[in-house]
């Protein structure tokens, strides 16, 4: 295959050594008439413990359209994604699990609601889903704060199979568990983003690597990247006016202990009066806080926003 590939398809693995065989042959069945043949697969080993490398070296010599990567230990999902985007040459980016519980077909009719519906992003709707009760539930409540949040209105943030337009493979920044949050990261950044009803197939091989406890950690990425969002570039505006708060607590009781040492002529030391120099100091804190993260900032390597020519 020379030149640019049509598609690129990212494939994070971890312990998977029984599947990808099954999914690679999957993809060529289903991809190679829609996409021409001009596609490549890019599998990215997040340590897996089993011989999934193994497998992985064994497909791509008999598949040239393989690229792979392996890390030496697990860095997490995030990291596998954000390295398949940043190697992959095609057009389009597709994500895909590599469990076989996405189809590949499936890609096919994201491409064309893509080019229909003027979009730059489909994520999958596993609208069945083959998992229990305790996955499924905290499932929904993610998804319906993470919508009410982001101002996207999506069933599905965390569904592995999503179809892509260059460019936004490219401009979104994934580390620690941000994959989570690629479909409102694009949002935000003026990139428009669609749903699909993909099916969801059980599982066969392998177990899941996801647990309840996702949900903590989901909602404190959550809040973290809110954090990024709106106060990475001028975190006083956060620092600051929190710390102006509490300056104006403890001036007002500076302000009332000081008439009363100008009425009474006299004073002693009370629990308020403590809390107002204890606010005080803790406002004064904030600010410098916040006149730091400013002056680190103003070293910081801002990306330029996404802009289109015509």
């Amino acid at each position: 295959m020379s030149g640019r590939p049509l598609l690129s398809v990212v494939v994070p693995a971890k312990d998977e050594s029984e599947n990808l065989p099954l999914l690679v042959e999957e993809i060529r069945r289903e991809l190679d008439g829609p996409f021409e043949g001009s596609w490549e697969l890019l599998i990215v080993d997040d340590g897996s413990t089993d011989r999934t490398w193994e497998v992985v070296k064994e497909l791509r010599a008999s598949e040239p359209r393989i690229r792979a990567w392996r890390f030496r230990y697990c860095c997490g999902k995030a990291a596998a994604l954000a390295h398949g985007f940043a190697h992959a040459c095609g057009e389009y980016v597709a994500t895909m699990d590599g469990d076989l519980q996405d189809r590949p077909a499936e890609l096919v009719a994201m491409r064309e609601q893509l080019e229909s519906e003027n979009l730059d992003l489909v994520s999958g709707w596993k609208r069945v889903r083959h998992d229990p009760w305790h996955k499924t539930l905290p499932s929904k409540l993610f998804n319906a704060v993470v919508s009410l949040v982001a101002g996207l209105r999506l069933h599905d943030y965390n569904c592995g199979i999503k179809f892509y337009r260059r460019a936004v493979a490219q401009s979104v920044r994934l580390y620690g568990d941000y994959h989570r949050f690629i479909p409102a990261m694009a949002h935000w950044m003026g990139y428009r983003v669609g749903e699909r009803v993909v099916e969801h197939r059980p599982r066969v091989h392998g177990v899941s690597k996801y647990g309840v406890s996702r949900l903590v950690s989901g909602f404190l990425d959550l809040v973290s990247l809110l954090f990024l969002r709106k106060f990475a570039v001028k975190p006083l505006h956060l620092f600051g006016t929190v710390g102006l708060l509490f300056v104006l607590l403890g001036g007002g009781v500076a302000a009332w202990f000081l008439c009363e040492w100008i009425r009474a002529g006299a004073l002693h030391v009370r629990p308020l009066m403590v809390l107002g120099m204890t606010s005080l100091i803790m406002g004064l804190q904030f600010v410098s806080l916040g006149l730091l993260g400013e002056m680190v900032n103003s070293k910081a390597d801002h990306s330029a926003p996404v802009a289109e020519e015509i």
